[in-house]
């Protein structure tokens, strides 16, 4: 098996408590809203939504991802999941760990910073390629999340 970790850090005008409200606890209510013509539903299949919770992403055209929630903290703004089924994983990536915390950055805005941890299985190993389009794709969705609290400064106070 192996493991690759990889950071991100990202920047957002958005203060901490709106961008966690709604890329984090509604989501599965936003995220389907916001990208219809990618996500059909979001799903929380076992659980309430909080931590041992397992929420399902159900894409347009029939596949899905499944992943767990670890930790959900609303007091220090932070988010572990992982991945546990899906497209993503198969049967080459046993699974993909994901952490994320928000701080407050000094203009009032939001400084979101995610860990990834991806655990393959035998020799196989993902390229740079495969790995920059899964970081596009996360954050693409927070963008997205982003203009929509730019536009609606009321949504998520």
């Amino acid at each position: 098996m192996g493991i690759i970790t990889f950071t991100d850090e990202h920047t957002s005008p958005i203060p901490v408590s709106r961008i966690f409200k709604a890329s984090i606890i509604d989501s599965h209510n936003l995220i389907p809203k916001l990208l219809p013509q990618a996500i059909k539903s979001i799903d929380i299949v076992q659980g309430n939504g909080g931590a041992g919770s397992i929420k399902q992403i159900n894409f347009e055209g029939g596949s899905h991802l499944k992943h767990q929630i670890d930790e959900l903290n609303e007091e220090t703004y932070s988010y572990k999941y992982t991945l546990i089924e899906g497209e993503a994983i198969k049967d080459k990536i046993e699974k993909i760990s994901y952490e994320v915390k928000f701080e407050s950055s000094p203009d009032g805005g939001a400084i979101s910073k995610m860990t990834t941890t991806c655990y393959t299985k035998g020799d196989f190993e993902l390229t740079e390629e495969e790995i920059k389009a899964g970081k596009e794709k996360v954050m693409g969705m927070y963008k997205v999340v982003e203009a929509y609290l730019l536009q609606n400064p009321d949504a998520y106070v």
